[in-house]
């Protein structure tokens, strides 16, 4: 990574602020967290600073609120958890609005003390990325650190406006993350695999075209496989298809077979009605009208498994299946089990992939576990995420 990090400059006794990705789950009823693993995915960077006696102050977002209030998606969880996790008070400021309240509690920091903003998103110049924000955000520090991967596709005021009046670097956590993907990109041990599922095949077009030449084998599931199922002439019932995509689906298939890399899609299917909510196994040939792909077939799960064993290399974004539901999970299940454990570096891309593999508790299992699932889809599909770009370049 050719951008300047944390190590790169001297941080002690000043005031640090970083961009974390503190976009929890949380239970709908309970509004606990879930599931903790991006809090804990940049306590490395949190941690370096509290060893070198910065003053840091913490800023992100958690939801989509829409630029108000919303109670249920305030901060106080993330704090509480992140308190547990550094054995020390994380504060949160009354709100991200800044003006007197927060330069307080800014100006109260000693060296090693934690703060942290409320959810920057309560504020619509947080997504406008609105010039003046960015400036009151920027004038709480001196210097700005990008840790959130996660979030560093969009063009935001904290993401990319603040780096226009601080010296801004990355944080430990987005350094590793691009270090790993550019690792696929630029050297996969070989057979090198992607899994790719989730609902749409748009989502992952720019991925696939861009790595068609890296890669020996494409495995395609979840409700995006009915847009290639559709493009080879299958009936694919009331399973959502972007017609759209079609054309580049078929473009997709024909290209990876001149270059001799392996596509695979279901050959059956677990469907549903949404009558009865029944489900039922059948060959991709034969959905009837009604019922939509809500899973991955036994048959395409050991036809999957039998070429993921073979690799060296796996790359894996989107559920094979509804997998919040139980009797629609098999599938996504199932290769979150084959990919623990392979012998193999097993790359997990984020989203709700990787909520999957934690709630297995198969995390520790992967190589990696991206915190950004539409980040890492970019920049595997070859497109520069705005909030590396406007860091600090290393020189020479």
């Amino acid at each position: 990574m050719n951008k300047l990090t944390i190590r790169d400059i001297d941080v002690s006794g000043k005031r640090v602020l970083v961009r974390a990705d503190f976009n929890v789950p949380l239970d709908e009823a309970s509004g606990a967290i879930t599931d903790d693993s991006r809090i804990r995915a940049t306590l490395p960077t949190i941690k370096y600073l509290i060893k070198r006696k910065a003053r840091i102050i913490l800023c992100s977002h958690l939801g989509r609120p829409g630029g108000r209030v919303v109670e249920k998606l305030r901060l106080a969880p993330v704090a509480e958890r992140l308190s547990e996790l550094l054995g020390r008070r994380v504060e949160v400021a009354p709100h991200c609005s800044l003006g007197p309240e927060v330069d307080e509690e800014v100006e109260k920091l000693k060296g090693g003390d934690v703060l942290l903003l409320e959810n920057l998103r309560f504020q619509p110049e947080e997504v406008e990325n609105a010039p003046a924000f960015a400036q009151a955000l920027a004038r709480l520090a001196d210097i700005y650190v990008n840790d959130a991967f996660g979030a560093s596709h969009r063009a935001h005021a904290s993401i990319v406006g603040v780096a226009n009046y601080l010296p801004a670097v990355a944080g430990l956590l987005l350094e590793k993350e691009i270090k790993v993907l550019e690792g696929i990109l630029a050297n996969p041990a070989h057979p090198f695999a992607e899994l790719a599922g989730g609902a749409k095949a748009s989502d992952k077009i720019a991925l696939l075209e861009n790595t068609l030449d890296k890669v020996d084998s494409i495995l395609i599931g979840g409700g995006m496989a009915a847009t290639f199922l559709k493009a080879k002439s299958y009936e694919v019932g009331s399973s959502l298809v972007e017609d759209d995509r079609l054309d580049v689906a078929a473009k997709l298939m024909r290209d990876a077979a001149e270059r001799g890399v392996r596509l695979l899609l279901p050959v059956d299917v677990v469907i549903t009605d949404k009558a009865s909510a029944e489900a039922r196994v059948v060959p991709v040939g034969k959905i009837p009208p009604d019922w939509k792909i809500a899973d991955i077939g036994p048959q395409t799960i050991s036809d999957f498994s039998e070429e993921l064993q073979r690799c060296k290399t796996v790359f894996w974004n989107g559920p094979m299946g509804i997998y919040e539901i139980p009797k629609f999970a098999q599938g996504t299940q199932a290769m979150a089990g084959l990919l623990a454990g392979l012998k193999a570096t097993t790359v997990v891309g984020g989203g709700s992939t990787a909520e999957a593999v934690a709630a297995m508790k198969l995390a520790d299992k992967m190589t990696f576990v991206s915190t950004g699932g539409g980040a890492s889809l970019r920049f595997l599909g070859g497109e520069k995420l705005p909030g590396v770009e406007v860091l600090l370049e290393r020189k020479g």
